[in-house]
């Protein structure tokens, strides 16, 4: 079966609700691209981002019951695989937080250089960030977290999150001018 959208989608997800292992499959394998493209973002390696996904699937079929269907389900989704990618990689943080916060206010944002670039030319280039910075610039720039969230969920004080957006921005204005 070949999931579309509407209907079908809403048939799988009241499937899996049931506890259903092969609609379980079949949701797995339909989103299976969405939720790596988004753990890809925040981990570091395809393993890593392959494990997130496994682990954010397994926590989606235990709370499929929680999912509001007036609610889009790749919202959801989302939500739980960046949170299960966010928290798999707490335990490097502590190695994140040492990076040197003292030189931020000198700084300055400004109109956003990389809008010229594919998704694969941008991808490199994130990839080059140290981790916090590309952790907090994909929170901020792609999935539009605040800075109160992400200070929330990464346990840090939000002006730290400004800083290391706004760093990781800079960072990104010489990858792209040298």
């Amino acid at each position: 079966m070949h999931v579309s959208t509407g209907t079908a989608e809403s048939d799988l997800i009241s499937q899996c609700k049931q506890g259903n292992i092969k609609y379980q499959e079949m949701l797995y394998k339909h989103f299976y691209g969405f939720a790596m493209g988004i753990a890809l973002r925040y981990c570091l390696t395809r393993d890593d981002a392959m494990e997130a996904v496994n682990d954010g699937f397994i926590k989606v079929f235990k709370s499929i019951d929680n999912y509001q269907p007036d609610k889009p389900f790749k919202a959801w989704l989302r939500t739980i695989v960046v949170n299960t990618a966010i928290d798999s990689r707490r335990k490097e943080m502590k190695q994140w937080l040492n990076t040197e916060l003292d030189n931020a206010a000198g700084i300055s944002t400004g109109s956003t250089i990389i809008a010229d670039l594919n998704a694969r030319d941008i991808m490199q280039l994130l990839n080059k960030l140290p981790n916090m910075h590309r952790l907090v610039f994909n929170m901020y720039e792609v999935d539009g977290y605040s800075h109160d969230e992400i200070a929330g969920q990464l346990g840090i004080p939000a002006s730290s999150s400004r800083v290391y957006l706004t760093r990781a921005k800079e960072k990104l204005r010489k990858m792209i001018t040298s």
